[in-house]
């Protein structure tokens, strides 16, 4: 039975993207659609990364295809990842296309948890990633990614190689410093030593760069948001009310300064008895997803009260690696896919790619 390729497309967009809420077609995902007399052959090329759905939307093509012809299907994947815009008058920054500022407002959200993660779930779904611990007081990143005591390579005494696990390119303070030394610093040489880590780390073709801030909205917060070109930013609480308030600080913060928010990630959302199985919402109900609805934001997930979370990035090996196919890294892969999904559709930086013209007398 011979189909048009139009027939096929049809089809094919009946297969929904749900982070975009669109079909293959009208995301301008099927770049090719080749029908020969024994196959058609697909390539695919998505806007955000996204692995782990692969298999699951060529079982959804295959059905749609199977309605119109019995032609077998031919997968070719690809991801283009853009460079997104970033507020004016801020050099971009070499070797990254996108920066993301991860914040809460408040601190003990389990924001470096949330960061950790989210770098790790990106990677698991097929991108180039970076994470910079911008907690230059108190220094997590180290840890969490098992690389506590490592020291960067150095280029030429000022130019840094970032320390890469689990294929995450990564730099913090606590890998130029002892662990135990404390960093008594005023604001002003913190955010400088912020802004070293971030120009001076010779950072490798990353699709993102992921900033785990320190809590509040003082220096640190302002240089990053002023002085480095940030893509977006993600809001990270818990659902207590004094979580919520200090959230809406950070975005406010954001607001003032250009800065687009992503949307809402909620730690710590329920609790679940590894004993009886009892849930309960230890640290209240629903605030996450109020906070999005009234900032008109979206909310990207929740994540529970669990203790392997905690354990698992203690030990220097976080649930997104320690258990890839568990249900909390399901969780995290399934964020940060909505993260990106969203930040594709802001406006891309064509500035990045338009050549440079001169004008000389000859």
């Amino acid at each position: 039975m011979s189909v048009s390729e139009q027939a096929i497309k049809q089809h094919l967009n009946q297969v929904i993207i749900p982070e975009l809420g669109k079909g293959l077609v009208d995301a301008g995902w099927v770049k090719q659609c080749e029908i020969t007399d024994s196959k058609v052959n697909l390539r695919i090329l998505s806007s955000f990364p996204c692995s782990s759905q692969h298999s699951t939307y060529e079982q959804q093509v295959n059905q749609q295809i199977r309605a119109v012809t019995d032609l077998s299907v031919n997968f070719e994947w690809g991801t283009m990842i853009s460079a997104h815009q970033h507020k004016a008058g801020v050099s971009a920054l070499q070797g990254v296309k996108n920066i993301i500022a991860v914040a809460s407002g408040k601190g003990g959200v389990g924001k470096s948890t949330t960061s950790v993660n989210l770098a790790l779930a990106l990677v698991a779904e097929g991108a180039k990633v970076g994470l910079l611990d911008g907690d230059i007081y108190g220094p997590s990143q180290p840890i969490m990614l098992g690389k506590k005591g490592s020291r960067p390579e150095t280029l030429d005494q000022k130019r840094i190689m970032p320390v890469e696990h689990y294929g995450v390119q990564s730099m913090s303070i606590g890998y130029l410093v002892d662990p135990e030394q404390a960093m008594v610093w005023r604001g002003p040489m913190a955010s400088g030593a912020l802004q070293q880590l971030i120009n001076d780390t010779q950072w490798q073709d990353l699709d993102y760069l992921i900033v785990d801030l320190p809590p509040g909205t003082g220096d640190i917060q302002l240089t990053l948001s002023q002085k480095v070109p940030v893509t977006a930013a993600l809001i990270v609480t818990t659902p207590q009310d004094i979580a919520l308030a200090d959230a809406v600080k950070a975005m406010n913060m954001f607001d003032k300064v250009s800065v687009p928010v992503l949307g809402v990630v909620e730690n710590m959302g329920v609790h679940v008895c590894s004993n009886c199985g009892h849930a309960e919402h230890i640290f209240g109900e629903g605030g996450g997803q109020s906070l999005a609805n009234d900032a008109n934001i979206d909310f990207l997930g929740s994540l529970p009260l669990a203790k392997s979370i905690r354990d698992d990035a203690d030990n220097g090996k976080p649930s997104v690696v320690a258990d890839p196919d568990g249900a909390i890294a399901i969780i995290y892969k399934g964020i940060a896919r909505k993260m990106a999904a969203s930040l594709s559709l802001k406006a891309k930086d064509y500035g990045q790619s338009f050549p440079n013209i001169t004008i000389t007398n000859d």
